[in-house]
């Protein structure tokens, strides 16, 4: 993977890619939401309400997928100097918090008409506030020091010590009490839920993936593309 980290080869294939994931994207979403409001049915017990699983489920899978990057671009930065690494960790931040904001707001307008209440203090819900807080701690890490590496360095170690909040995500449910429900689509037993509503949702989740890779690469050519006219205006500064 080294060769890939070779600006000049990344953005070739960042070009190539880009308008693939785009158009993925847009395919995608065009299904998954024409099957999430028009073809799946009602739940028997949630009724209606239960569409909004094919938002908040994909965006908090997503959130924590996000943060799983982040986290491995930031070690690959701080033991390999891959020069592509920052970039790909700075570039994913704002975009998982957005997916872990998206998850808390659909999850509190899911939960007032199952719970009674737009907020719990489950170990489900804290744990996805706590990812929320630690994507704005990074992207204010990235900007809080004049030296921009300092920065990156101080954010990708806040970025390996939060990722052990992703097991305690994954599995709150199941260490401790919670109205949160368990897991329903990857279980040992296989998928619990039919394949009418089973699609939809599998759907979305591959359209929030192929969004990510697509806003990833724009994100990430105009950070390079940034740098770029950055270090130009240092050499015109210095007289070099």
């Amino acid at each position: 993977m080294h060769r890939f980290a070779n600006p000049t080869r990344f953005l070739r294939i960042a070009a190539v890619v880009q308008p693939w994931a785009m158009w993925l994207t847009v395919i995608l979403f065009g299904v998954g939401l024409y099957m999430s409001f028009f073809t799946s049915p009602p739940d028997y017990q949630q009724g209606e309400s239960v569409r909004i699983m094919y938002v908040h489920v994909p965006a908090a899978w997503m959130g924590m997928f996000c943060y799983a990057a982040m986290a491995i671009a930031s070690a690959v930065s701080l033991i390999w100097k891959h020069p592509l690494a920052d970039v790909a960790g700075k570039a994913t931040a704002p975009v998982g918090a957005a997916f872990t904001f998206l998850s808390l707001v659909t999850g509190s307008l899911w939960g007032k008409p199952m719970w009674g209440t737009w907020w719990v203090w489950d170990a489900r819900l804290t744990s996805m506030l706590i990812l929320l807080f630690l994507y704005i701690g990074y992207m204010a890490l990235q900007g809080a020091f004049d030296d921009r590496a300092r920065g990156a360095k101080a954010s990708a170690i806040l970025a390996l010590v939060g990722a052990v909040n992703l097991p305690i995500i994954k599995f709150s449910v199941t260490w401790w009490n919670s109205l949160h429900q368990g897991s329903s689509v990857i279980t040992m037993e296989g998928p619990k839920m039919d394949a009418s509503m089973l699609w939809p949702l599998l759907l979305m989740a591959f359209a929030f993936k192929t969004y990510y890779v697509w806003v990833l690469l724009v994100r990430m050519r105009q950070e390079m593309t940034a740098n770029k006219v950055r270090i130009l205006r240092l050499k015109q500064a210095h007289g070099v």
